[in-house]
């Protein structure tokens, strides 16, 4: 390894480090060796056509980022790819690329790129909308959008608000959920179709954040008028994270203004909130309540069936096989937000190609045991504590203390009946564990499962679902 190549890609990966989050880095960028540094051409290993391709695709701007800042304006990329391993007599053979090498076509002329990175609002008018750029990620589809009962109400009424933007009743659209729900998915996938729908219509994307930036710029550089203009000739508004105009007093003002206008021309706001328009902090009534005009629609985390239809999704779009079984693992494993399943899922991909290994269910636990922080070898009481809880949507605690609230001596039944079936505890330290409650009270417990399960087929099915987590666990 030459130490003048090191010494530059120690100083890029301070860099990198700061924009990437800690399992990218460690997945994508700890593997990389440094091999020489050519004046301003620095020479990197990576292991595999697919790692090299994943960087390019993925983290090319970052990579330029911190090459320019350590070499200059002209400082360069190479990589150099390894094709085969070789035996360990022999060198691997590897095959060098320069970066931005892998899709030629993808490149635009200048002129192009400086439209691109104006200002919206420098625009004076939409006459020229092939410069515009609408934000839009063209991976975002209706037709990646796996549908489930966690989102089909939101689903179906982006699909009929992209089929006739600014007609419907759904005017504006609020989408809402947690994090790593698939908010951003859907409502790219409704600016997608709109975008490459029959009729010519302008859509822009644009988060809450960049919102406000750009027009805290437009009142610095006497622009508020321009920004004006060009939002209120805007067909379709999507705004990312609503909840960040909170108490900015006159980016409200101005949204509202926008907001009037778009919707009294009849174009299309759609907006999405990590909460209910009746949960949000700090924004003014006025707006709340034009928020309700329109339809608010909400997502859940997806049941069991819906991962294991994201993660088959996932993989066919990828072209890799995955074995049932683990498909099966990974979706009772990863029950969080779908963001954290899709990083698993990547995670699995990369050491499967890094250590030229078939992907299995050894595999992917061990790939799992170092991202999940959770994961337990065996079911233990702590842990059935924790994921009944989590199921039923209550506080942990609740289920050692004394209140009776039906919903919570149901979980707390339904955990004392998972920790008979898959502990060695006996009945009094089963009770123990749950507030020192007697044994007796166990039993009872038991006892009320088993008699709801033949009475109640929605119960009996919760606790099917939950019984294949453990099971899974236990394996």
């Amino acid at each position: 390894m030459n130490s003048e190549a090191k010494a530059v890609w120690d100083e890029c990966l301070r860099i990198i480090q700061e924009h990437v989050n800690e399992q990218s880095f460690s997945t994508w960028f700890k593997p990389i060796n440094p091999v020489r540094l050519d004046g301003s051409v620095l020479t990197i290993q990576v292991p595999s056509q697919f790692f090299y391709e994943w960087l390019e695709d993925n983290y090319v701007q970052v990579l330029k980022l911190a090459i320019k800042n350590i070499l200059g304006p002209n400082g360069k990329l190479e990589y150099a790819v390894v094709v085969d391993r070789g035996n360990s007599q022999n060198q691997p053979y590897v095959v060098s690329y320069p970066q931005g090498n892998i899709n030629p076509n993808k490149k635009k002329n200048e002129k192009q790129v400086k439209e691109e990175r104006r200002s919206p609002f420098e625009m004076q008018s939409l006459d020229a909308q092939a410069l515009l750029n609408s934000n839009l990620n063209p991976n975002y589809s209706f037709n990646s959008y796996i549908e489930g009962d966690c989102n089909r109400l939101a689903r179906s009424a982006g699909y009929a608000v992209a089929t006739k933007p600014g007609v419907t009743s759904f005017n504006p659209l609020m989408i809402y959920g947690g994090v790593g729900l698939g908010k951003t998915h859907l409502i790219q996938a409704i600016g997608n179709e709109i975008k490459n729908g029959p009729e010519d219509k302008f859509v822009l994307y644009v988060s809450s954040e960049k919102f406000v930036n750009q027009f805290m710029d437009s009142i610095k550089d006497g622009n508020v008028k321009s920004f004006t203009n060009f939002y209120m000739q805007v067909d379709v508004l999507i705004i990312d994270d609503i909840q960040f105009l909170a108490g900015k007093d006159r980016t409200q003002e101005m949204f509202f203004h926008i907001f009037n206008h778009l919707h009294q021309s009849k174009k299309q706001i759609i907006m999405t909130s990590d909460c209910p328009p009746r949960d949000l902090k700090g924004l003014e009534e006025r707006l709340l309540s034009r928020f309700k005009w329109g339809l608010t629609a909400d997502l859940h985390m997806p049941d069991f069936e819906t991962r294991v239809a994201i993660i088959k999704r996932k993989m066919q779009t990828e072209g890799i096989y995955i074995p049932d079984d683990v498909i099966e693992y990974l979706a009772y494993t990863v029950d969080t937000n779908i963001r954290e399943l899709e990083g698993v899922l990547i995670s699995l991909i990369a050491h499967a190609s890094l250590n030229r290994v078939e992907i299995d269910l050894g595999l992917a636990k061990t790939i799992m045991k170092n991202i999940v922080k959770d994961i337990e070898t065996e079911v233990g009481i702590d842990f059935i504590q924790k994921t009944v809880s989590d199921y039923y949507g209550i506080k942990l605690d609740d289920l050692k203390a004394k209140t009776r609230k039906k919903e919570i001596v149901v979980a707390r039944q339904v955990a004392m009946y998972f920790s008979k079936e898959f502990t060695n505890h006996s009945l009094k330290s089963i009770g123990y564990h749950f507030g020192g409650r007697d044994h007796s009270t166990v039993i009872h417990a038991v006892q009320t499962v088993n008699d709801l399960m033949e009475t109640d087929t929605s119960f009996r099915n919760a606790i099917n679902e939950q019984r294949k987590k453990f099971k899974m666990r236990s394996y």
